[in-house]
């Protein structure tokens, strides 16, 4: 793959560009109801045979790939979506760069540090499940107890260290989280999303600069331009202490500025999984292991 494979761009037209053709590179004619032919040399649909599809016109379309001042309206947008076989959050993610990429460029902007309020640190106390706080761009900004045992030692990097893509991307978490790749992939595609949002917050290019040259897992997956929205999902977790925990985690918006997420994980009560996760608070409470608790105020 290419460098500009690997870089945050801070112009949709590209990142349009970008998108497209990846998903156009990828989906085979005879998933669209075509016939493949002899004699083919690219991957996937031919740019004019999506525009077929689309119904637009081959060199409006060739215009869009290679990143050239295009409008597409809602419409054309739609169509695309359809031809391209697009999900729900494909079909937002492609919308969301289309209006970035109609939207004239702003000037440099000075971004806040992303804070938690003083009444969800107080909210994170009270709760009984793992919560913690996310940032947009999947920095770990706050956790309660129980969270913080599921974390580990991971709770006390520095700041700039916190980061759950850079958690489950050390060779040691595959034995910590069975389906770390699923769930790296997952995440990869939740940080393209926030990025896409913001392309040019300092954080986000900081730390996709970084992941690219410590992981090339993450490097291939960054190329994909796969799409993820920070909803709810699931998370198996071998703790060892209580030994295997599935945990199903749903995401609340922090009221304030956007970006931050209240991530909270639950299990089914009376499973086996919560005996497991109401062994590990209990411990929690013992005089051996409170001191590993570490708490973000």
């Amino acid at each position: 793959m290419t460098d500009d494979s690997l870089a945050v761009s801070d112009d949709p037209r590209r990142e349009l560009a970008e998108f497209l053709r990846t998903r156009r590179t990828r989906l085979l004619p005879q998933d669209v109801g075509l016939e493949p032919g002899p004699r083919r040399r690219v991957a996937g649909l031919r740019r004019e045979e999506l525009a077929l599809l689309a119904g637009v016109s081959a060199d409006y379309y060739q215009r869009m790939e290679q990143g050239r001042d295009v409008r597409p309206s809602e419409q054309v947008l739609d169509a695309l979506a359809r031809a391209l076989n697009f999900s729900a959050e494909e079909s937002r993610y492609l919308h969301s760069l289309a209006a970035a990429a109609r939207t004239p460029a702003r000037g440099p902007r000075h971004h806040e540090p992303e804070k938690v309020p003083p009444t969800t640190l107080r909210l994170l106390r009270t709760m009984t499940t793992p919560t913690m706080v996310v940032g947009r761009f999947l920095d770990v900004l706050a956790w309660n107890p129980l969270a913080g045992a599921l974390l580990g030692e991971f709770t006390l990097l520095p700041p700039a260290e916190r980061n759950l893509l850079m958690l489950l991307l050390h060779p040691e978490a595959d034995q910590a989280c069975p389906d770390r790749a699923a769930t790296v992939a997952e995440l990869t595609g939740m940080l393209r999303t926030q990025i896409a949002a913001d392309p040019g917050h300092p954080r986000g290019v900081e730390l996709v600069g970084e992941l690219a040259v410590r992981s090339d897992e993450f490097a291939t997956l960054w190329a994909r331009h796969d799409v993820e929205e920070a909803v709810r999902g699931r998370m198996r977790v071998n703790h060892p202490m209580v030994g295997e925990l599935n945990l199903e985690w749903d995401a609340y918006p922090v009221p304030g500025a956007p970006g931050p997420v209240l991530i909270t994980y639950t299990t089914e009560a009376g499973s086996p999984d919560d005996e497991r996760l109401q062994l590990l608070a209990a411990l929690l409470d013992s005089p051996d292991t409170t001191s590993a608790v570490t708490w973000q105020p």
